[in-house]
């Protein structure tokens, strides 16, 4: 019986312990360059598609100003979500170098900053909406 107590600790230790283990420099390297280059890619479209919204509205004659405005608050939140969004998958790459308990409290803080970005992002799209 004793046996397999300490059997079913050892077990449960392995498993807890593999968790949250820090990857290689160049395998945290690699991740780090794909989320940067996807970060960038996603604002560029965000930034492609606000443009193109202002100018789809700005060639409407009877537009109103508050459409434009509106249209281009939301596009301003498009682009700062898509920059948010970007620099979590950064820092979560980030964190992978890390390991155990700094790996945690490193996403956590990213999900902290990404939480905090999106709502900065949403308070300056109410404000700027007419």
């Amino acid at each position: 019986m004793r046996t397999v107590s300490i059997a079913a600790i050892v077990l449960a230790v392995a498993f807890v312990g593999g968790c949250n283990k820090p990857k290689s420099p160049e395998s945290v390297a690699k991740d780090v360059s794909s989320a940067e280059q996807k970060a960038s890619t996603e604002v560029a479209n965000s930034e492609k598609d606000a443009s193109k919204d202002v100018a789809k509205g700005a060639d409407k004659v009877g537009d109103k100003l508050t459409d434009l405005n509106n249209t281009a608050a939301k596009d301003a939140y498009n682009v700062a979500l898509a920059q948010a969004d970007g620099d979590r998958k950064v820092a979560l790459a980030k964190c992978n170098a890390l390991g155990g308990d700094a790996q945690k409290n490193c996403k956590d803080q990213a999900d902290a900053d990404y939480n905090a970005a999106k709502a900065n992002a949403k308070a300056s799209q109410v404000a700027e909406r007419q």
